[in-house]
Formats: C-alpha cells, sequence, structure tokens
C-alpha cells in the first residue's frame, strides 16, 4: 500500500516548499501562490493564531468561498494542530447553528456576506446558544502576530493520528453530520487516489466543488499538496468565466462534475475558448471525440465524505476491461470492501446486490456525538447505506441507496440504474429518478419531448423501470439540493408531482 510522502498537513507544506518551490500550488481568479509562499505566508499566520489561542485540537470554523484565502487560512490552522471545520457558504440560520453547536466550534472565521447569505448578522441573535464559541473574526481582521520560528516546531508535535478535520455531510436523509478525519486517514486516502486520477506534479488541476466538500478539500487542495501540483479553482463558476479560467491557466484536468462539464461542453463553441491542454483522464465531455473513450468503459471513480473521497475506482486514462465497463472500478490499497445483505448483514457472494461496507485506515475515525458502536460494525466496518456488487474480479458496481430503491408492481428499481441509462441516450445532460406515489419519476436535462424520451427509454430499460412521471428542465439548476451538493431526494418527489408530464 502506497503511503504518502508526509503524512501530516505540517510536513507536507514543508515538503512541497523544498521540492516545488516556484511552482503555483492555488490559483484563483484574481491571484495565485506558489509553494514556497504557501510556506511563508501560512508560518506568519499561523503563529498569530497560535498566539491568540488556537493551538492543538482547537476547533476552528471556516465560511469563505473557494480562493487563495481559504487555502491559507485552512492550512495555516492545520500547521498548528487545530481541527478545521469547512463550513458550507450555503447554509441557511438554523442550519449553520447547528453546525456550529454540533462540532463544538470554539472559533469562527468568517466573510460577512457570500451570494446573499450575511453570516455575520444570522449569528448574533444566537450566539447564547453556543458556549463552545469563543469568538468570531473576518478574514481581515485575524491575528497575524507572534513567533514564526516556533510554528515548525508546534508542527512537528502534529502527529498522523490528531484529527485534521470535521466536515459535514447530510447523508441521505435526517440532519448533517460531522465526520471527523485525522491528518494520516485523510492524507492516506487522498494519496491511494492520485495514480487512478492521473494527478502528478504536471498536473494543473481544476475542481468546481467548493473547498469546503471533501471533494474540494480532498480531491482538490490535498492531491494538489501531495503531488506537487496546481489547483486552478473559483468564487463561483459560471459558463464563460469558468471556459476562460481554463483556457488561460492551461489546465491539464478537469474532475468534478460530469453535469458541469457536459454544461461547459455546449458553451465552448460559442465562447470559443481553447481546452487543447486537456488530457485524458479528464471528464469526457470536455475532450475531443477522438480521445474519448466508448460508454462505460472509464471507472466512475466512487466514494464518500466517510472515506476522505474516492475509495474505489481505475485509471482515469484507461478503459477498463470489457466485463467492469459501467464499474466503479476497484477498492484502492487500504480499502476492503464487502457486500452484506441488507437485513441480516450478512456477507454475500459476488454478482449478488447488497449494502457495500468499507473498512481500512483511510476510512473516517468517527461521526461527531455519535459513540463508535452506533457508527461501525463490531469488526469495525462502515454501513455506507449504498448498494453495490462485487464481480469476480473485484470490480463494485453501484446501485443506489438502499434508502432511495423502491418497489414498482411488487419488483424493485435502482434509481442509479435508471439514471444511468437515460444518460445515455442521444440529447440527454443528465438525469435524477425517485419514486412518485409508487411510480417512477424522472427529471430529465434535455430538449427532446417525453414521447420520444419514453420510447427510447423502453429499448433500454425493462417496462417497469421506464419512467411514467417525466419533468423536462433545461439546466442542472433546476434540480434541488442540500447543502452539501447532494440532490434533496424529498424536494425532488415534490417538484415531479407538480410538475412532471405523464408519458
Amino acid at each position: 500500500m502506497a503511503e504518502p510522502a508526509a503524512d501530516t498537513i505540517p510536513r507536507l507544506v514543508r515538503l512541497g516548499a523544498e521540492r516545488y518551490p516556484d511552482n503555483p500550488v492555488i490559483v484563483d481568479s484574481d491571484g495565485r501562490l506558489s509553494y514556497a509562499e504557501l510556506d511563508a505566508t501560512t508560518r506568519e499566520l499561523a503563529a498569530g493564531l497560535f498566539a491568540a489561542g488556537i493551538g492543538k485540537g482547537t476547533r476552528v470554523g471556516l465560511i469563505m468561498p473557494n480562493g487563495v484565502q481559504w487555502v491559507q487560512i485552512a492550512i495555516a490552522l492545520t500547521r498548528i494542530g487545530a481541527v478545521l471545520v469547512p463550513l458550507s457558504t450555503l447554509l441557511q440560520q438554523p442550519e449553520l447553528v447547528a453546525h456550529l453547536r454540533t462540532a463544538s466550534v470554539q472559533y469562527l472565521i468568517t466573510v460577512e456576506e457570500f451570494r446573499g447569505h450575511r453570516y455575520l448578522a444570522d449569528l448574533a441573535p444566537h450566539r447564547g446558544e453556543l458556549p463552545a464559541l469563543r469568538a468570531v473574526w473576518t478574514p481581515d481582521r485575524l491575528p497575524r502576530t507572534g513567533d514564526t520560528a516556533a510554528v515548525d516546531v508546534i508542527g512537528d508535535a502534529v502527529a498522523p493520528s490528531d484529527t485534521l478535520s470535521i466536515m459535514f455531510t447530510s447523508g441521505s436523509s435526517g440532519p448533517p453530520k460531522g465526520v471527523i478525519h485525522s491528518h494520516g486517514n485523510a492524507l492516506g486516502a487522498v494519496a491511494s487516489g492520485l495514480s487512478a486520477r492521473c494527478i502528478d506534479a504536471d498536473t494543473r488541476l481544476y475542481v468546481p466543488m467548493p473547498l469546503f466538500w471533501v471533494g474540494g478539500f480532498g480531491s482538490g487542495l490535498l492531491s494538489a499538496l501531495l503531488a506537487g501540483a496546481t489547483l486552478v479553482t473559483e468564487q463561483i463558476p459560471r459558463p464563460e468565466t469558468t471556459l476562460r479560467l481554463l483556457e488561460r491557466e492551461r489546465v491539464t484536468l478537469f474532475r468534478g462534475w460530469p453535469d458541469q462539464a457536459e454544461a461547459l461542453a455546449r458553451r465552448v463553441d460559442e465562447v470559443g475558448a481553447d481546452l487543447s491542454s486537456l488530457r485524458p483522464g479528464s471528464l469526457q465531455a470536455l475532450l475531443p471525440a477522438e480521445l474519448r473513450a466508448p460508454a462505460g468503459a472509464r471507472a466512475n471513480l466512487f466514494g464518500m465524505t466517510e472515506s476522505f473521497g474516492p475509495y474505489s475506482g481505475y485509471r482515469a486514462d484507461t478503459d477498463m476491461p470489457r466485463s467492469a465497463w459501467g464499474s466503479c472500478g476497484r477498492p484502492f490499497p487500504g480499502m476492503q470492501v464487502r457486500i452484506v445483505d441488507v437485513d441480516s448483514g450478512r456477507p454475500l457472494p459476488a454478482g449478488e446486490i447488497g449494502e457495500i461496507q468499507i473498512r481500512g485506515p483511510h476510512v473516517m475515525r468517527g461521526i461527531c456525538r455519535r459513540r463508535r458502536e452506533e457508527v461501525f460494525t463490531a469488526d469495525g466496518y462502515y454501513p455506507t447505506g449504498d448498494l453495490g456488487h462485487l464481480d469476480d474480479d473485484g470490480f463494485l458496481f453501484y446501485h443506489g441507496r438502499s434508502d432511495d430503491m423502491f418497489k414498482v408492481s411488487g419488483a424493485t428499481v435502482y434509481p442509479s440504474e435508471v439514471e444511468r441509462a437515460l444518460r445515455g441516450l442521444p440529447g440527454v445532460g443528465a438525469a435524477f429518478v425517485t419514486e412518485v406515489s409508487g411510480a417512477v419519476g424522472a427529471a430529465v436535462i434535455t430538449d427532446r419531448d417525453v414521447e420520444d424520451l419514453r420510447v427510447a427509454a423502453r429499448k433500454v430499460l425493462s417496462a417497469f423501470k421506464v419512467p411514467t412521471l417525466w419533468w423536462r428542465v433545461e439546466s442542472d439548476d433546476a434540480i434541488p439540493r442540500k447543502a452539501t451538493g447532494k440532490v434533496d431526494v424529498r424536494a425532488l418527489r415534490e417538484l415531479l408531482a407538480e410538475r412532471g408530464v405523464r408519458g
């Protein structure tokens, strides 16, 4: 099992400054920072934060949009062993208070306002509900005076087993969960997937995910730091500005949401952006036709917040064996995966669908305010709630969420299976499937009419899986999402019932 060259953030930052001093580590729409500059600026900021009372184990919330400053603050905190609690910029007032309380945040660093959210004003009436919260700072008022020489000494005391971050995820339903990751388990998880994601020191990586999600923090920032690569990011992705950013920075690897890649691809000619620097391993919608693989030939990288990002995959620029097409590749080194019966927990043989359970050194350390026995099985596996099967060669196939599957006329429908089939139809940008009053409902990004879609779907799906309720939408913006970015299935079901047409 390949282990990262550095197993804590303090060591990783210093190593990057030694190996790649002049390489840019982070680029946003307005600025950039080299590895040497990251080391110097975060050392200064870390000294000020330590002098102000923040140290090993201190829980610090961070609410900021993507950018160079987010990275500087996050790295400064983790260099002195503080626990980073990245918080979504999408949180409404009650959600913000609940997150701060769940993670027992002691210090909060937040912008005053972003995209209509006024975090300081939202928080002010509720400070009495947060006894752990000692201070709230805006980024421009952070303490910056301290002993910089002491920062490396403090960093040397940070151990791989120390908590790095608390990442929030909503799961499929219910209140958000504060997922606890250590320096060692997080960096190990990221390192195990670098090769599959085609990230090395020459990579200029664009990831659309916010840095407060594991997709942005782990698959973006920490991936860049471990590989010596450059992360390119922006506060608010929009097709024209994103395409110009990709062109200007000669981005070589575009990872993230297939929906966004497809939306950008539809605007490339109109904007006139040169994306010739993109290489195989990027999402295929943005690659020229001669570099694209057949549908299903490349792995759908699969993971979750609890595994600190992808835990299963296959090299993104290489076709899998034909028998594995449509799969999520194989589990990465350091991750054990088993399939169990949903009801009994009995391990299932290859080919049978059941709940995916994971175990290993890269899995989270725990969940805030929950006992270990509430989170893990007696033998240390984490029940993910995802459904899947393993084939005889160890490739993992995903079949949706155990709480999303539903019955139609007594037969089981897996939404992910229907979504995958609909996405494969010409003219379909994306599809989102759920149960609506005992029937299959689908929200589809497409210009095709409903009858045309229904006829096409019948050719690739069994009759009981073909949606009977269709809602055509123009873009992903119409799909309701939670603060974590996951589809809000309950809201989607309501919209389908209200706006869907029968076909």
